[in-house]
């Protein structure tokens, strides 16, 4: 990794409610409502966004555990804002702290961990 990321760094992602973001099962619509699928997708989402700058060429970010709970609606056409704090690095461990906020305010929170590993070491684990 590239030197300079730091505690307490900040990445933001900004997005509306679609139907496609629907809580949903074999396709059938179980709320219609943001689903905690897609929190954790949007929560990993602003977190690469801190290691991007940091990784070198031969390098890539690898999802490695995510802690979420989700605490409130996010309903169609909401505005919805997630952010990640980067709160501890050990070795090529970077673990951020996520926030997801609706228009009337805190829906979800949670950990993002991520591994930094050589691009090779990922390919020969994806091909075990």
């Amino acid at each position: 990794m590239k030197p300079g990321m730091r505690i307490g760094q900040e990445e933001t992602i900004q997005f509306t409610v679609t139907k496609e973001m629907f809580a949903e099962f074999g396709g059938q619509v179980v709320h219609p409502a943001y689903s905690t699928a897609w929190m954790v997708y949007h929560m990993e989402w602003a977190s690469r966004k801190i290691i991007l700058p940091f990784l070198e060429v031969n390098e890539e970010g690898m999802g490695a555990e995510v802690t979420v709970k989700h605490i409130a609606p996010g309903l169609e056409g909401d505005a919805i804002t997630v952010t990640a704090s980067l709160s501890s690095m050990e070795g090529n461990t970077v673990v951020t702290e996520v926030k997801a906020y609706g228009p009337d305010g805190l829906i979800g929170i949670g950990d993002v961990k991520q591994k930094i590993l050589p691009k090779m070491k990922i390919s020969s684990i994806l091909k075990s």
